[in-house]
């Protein structure tokens, strides 16, 4: 089974930035999470681990990479969007827990982003070809 691997990095109300690999298949990209709120639903990152990611079709983002057996969630997505902020602070977020993909990080209207993201999910489906992956997320502290 295809490995990766999701370092996280800094983490704040606007986000917790990260670093995608999947050495085998040459890719790579910066990833954008919610702020950990303890696993909460809807409000935080998941929490670091081995998950078992595969190809299924959302209603809202088509065929997307799932990550399974997040205990306490469901439909837990690698899907594109800019922005994972905590709205409870008053910042803006694209995602209800999933990971957004980018080329590149900058900020869009003066908030953490990641960059290019619908071109950064072709590419992620690209190089993982349809195939089960298995992802750990870890610390980068």
């Amino acid at each position: 089974m295809l490995q990766a691997n999701l370092r996280r990095e800094k983490s704040t109300d606007q986000g917790t930035e990260g670093v995608f690999r999947c050495p085998e298949r040459g890719f790579r990209s910066y990833t954008l999470e919610l702020p950990w709120r303890d696993n909460r639903p809807n409000v935080s990152s998941i929490p670091l681990g081995v998950y078992l990611c595969r190809l299924v079709k959302s209603p809202r983002f088509g065929w997307v990479y799932q990550v399974r057996n997040v205990e306490g969630r469901s439909h837990v997505l690698h899907h594109s969007g800019n922005v994972a902020g905590d709205r409870t602070k008053g910042y803006v977020t694209n995602v209800l827990g999933c990971i957004l993909h980018g080329k590149k990080r900058g900020h869009l209207a003066g908030q953490r982003a990641v960059l290019l993201s619908k071109a950064t999910i072709r590419r992620l489906h690209k190089a993982m070809g349809g195939e089960d992956f298995e992802l750990t997320i870890e610390s980068g502290d």
